[in-house]
């Protein structure tokens, strides 16, 4: 298995929507847009085996002192196997020095991103206007 920083972009719908639906993700339901917005972030890194993409992460930043983690997805068959903890310490080699590094995680992430050295972030409290029905 393999993880590459994919600078070139050049990462298809019919790759990522099986990673997307095989985690009940509701962006599989609108394929070009997520396209649009993978290519479009400020870094995608992706973990593959062979030809199959079977993990993906994705930041939204303002290059300097701001970064936000939408998107960290492995294929329910390779969790459990390092792939998110790649994906989340190549994204912490980009973004190290950055004031704040900012994320949404569910139920279920939350004892991941805690092992990865995301913490509650103070009293804050997440909000958000979402369209989508998977949370």
């Amino acid at each position: 298995m393999e993880i590459v920083l994919n600078d070139t972009r050049n990462i298809t719908a019919d790759q990522i929507l099986p990673l997307y639906e095989a985690n009940a993700w509701n962006a599989a339901q609108k394929p070009d847009l997520l396209l649009k917005g993978l290519i479009n972030s400020h870094s995608l890194i992706t973990a593959w085996d062979g030809d199959i993409l079977v993990g993906l992460g994705n930041a939204i930043s303002d290059g300097h002192l701001v970064v936000y983690y939408p998107h960290l997805l492995v294929l329910p068959s390779y969790q459990g196997k390092g792939i998110g903890h790649m994906i989340m310490d190549k994204m912490q080699e980009i973004y190290k020095d950055f004031h704040m590094q900012m994320l949404t995680a569910d139920s279920k992430a939350i004892d991941f991103y805690k092992k990865v050295g995301f913490e509650r972030a103070g009293q804050t409290e997440p909000m958000w206007i979402y369209s989508g029905g998977d949370h």
